[in-house]
Formats: structure tokens, sequence, C-alpha cells
């Protein structure tokens, strides 16, 4: 892009900077709720609720299916790459 189409963008630099960072923000945001160390901790911390009586087996087979999920969906991801 010429010197001429910056200057005529110029004005929209807020706008497209604040875009590169939202995009960067929810690239992070996913890279740690796909992490699987951060889902294998939350496996074991599930576990624990269900051990100390916070939750019942329902809630805990439908939370645990969730994270799986998360899991798979992980590793399909990275087979795509």
């Amino acid at each position: 892009m010429g010197l001429l189409g910056e200057l005529l963008l110029l004005p929209f630099a807020p706008v497209r900077g604040t875009g590169w960072v939202l995009r960067k923000v929810v690239d992070e945001a996913e890279k740690q709720y796909y992490d699987p160390a951060a889902i294998q901790a939350e496996l074991r911390a599930l576990e624990e609720r269900l051990e100390a009586g916070e939750i019942d087996e329902a809630e805990f087979d439908r939370l645990e299916d969730s994270l799986l999920d998360r899991l798979e969906q992980k590793q399909k991801g990275m087979q795509g790459q």
C-alpha cells in the first residue's frame, strides 16, 4: 500500500489496532481453553468435588463429558493442521 493509501486509512488506525488486539485475546483464550493440561487439572478438581460430595454423579458425568469433548476437539484440531 502506498503512502497515499496509508494517509487515507490513518483515521481508521485505532479501529484496526483494536481489531488486532481482540483477535490476539481470542486466540489466547482459545489456547488456554483447549490446553490439555488445563483440562486435566479441571478433571482432577471435578473428581475431588465428587468425592467431597459437592456434586452428585449426574452432575459429575455431565461436566466430565463437557471437558472430554473439549479435549477431543483439541486433538481433532491438531490432526487437521
